[in-house]
């Protein structure tokens, strides 16, 4: 017999595995087309942070196995989160048509304002589901980890310079090793 969990992982599953797609894709057309791509290191980087982001939220929705009380509403709110981060990857890379030239700088800044609201939203889902499944925000070191990462978002939608989006995604990397490191050696527990 199978439970509720294994039933409803199914699809945050499938939605994560499309998220991981969308980058991979995103990485082989820009291989295909490296003659007519201009690069910017910080889409890339992006895109290479946002496959470990999905990896980890599939690694830490293991820790739903135990809820036994699953209704719709909570269940959405999961939903909501790998839905989000879906969108979140779907913009980080263009659609690259055969010989179109593609300057990745200018779609990082087109789709800026989407790619950091969409992160804050992520992030405000993610806190709010912890809220829903035990009834306050995760541990300290959780939550201000998760609020870092909204403050970089917030400040990433304000300062619109090369060299500040270049050290963003710097400090992006950090804070999520340091993440992973404090909360996600192991599979949750609970």
């Amino acid at each position: 017999m199978i439970d509720a969990f294994s039933y409803l992982s199914v699809l945050l599953s499938i939605i994560i595995g499309l998220a991981i797609t969308q980058l991979l894709q995103g990485f082989g057309r820009i291989i295909q087309a490296r003659e007519h791509v201009r690069i910017f290191w910080p889409s890339l980087a992006w895109a290479g942070l946002l496959i470990l982001v999905c990896v980890q939220s599939w690694w830490a929705m293991f820790g739903l196995r135990s809820h036994e009380d699953w209704s719709f509403f909570p269940f959405l709110v999961v939903v909501a989160q790998t839905i989000d981060l879906y969108l979140v990857t779907a913009l980080v890379l263009p659609e690259i048509a055969p010989g179109e030239e593609v300057d990745l700088r200018t779609h990082y800044y087109r789709q800026l304002t989407w790619f950091y609201c969409l992160t804050i939203a992520l992030i405000m889902i993610s806190l709010a589901k912890d809220l829903v499944f035990s009834g306050s925000l995760p541990a300290n070191a959780n939550t201000i980890i998760q609020l870092g990462f909204m403050g970089l978002a917030v400040a990433a939608l304000l300062v619109r310079r090369d060299w500040f989006h270049k050290l963003l995604i710097s400090v992006a990397f950090a804070l999520f090793g340091l993440y992973v490191a404090l909360l996600f050696t192991q599979l949750p527990s609970r």
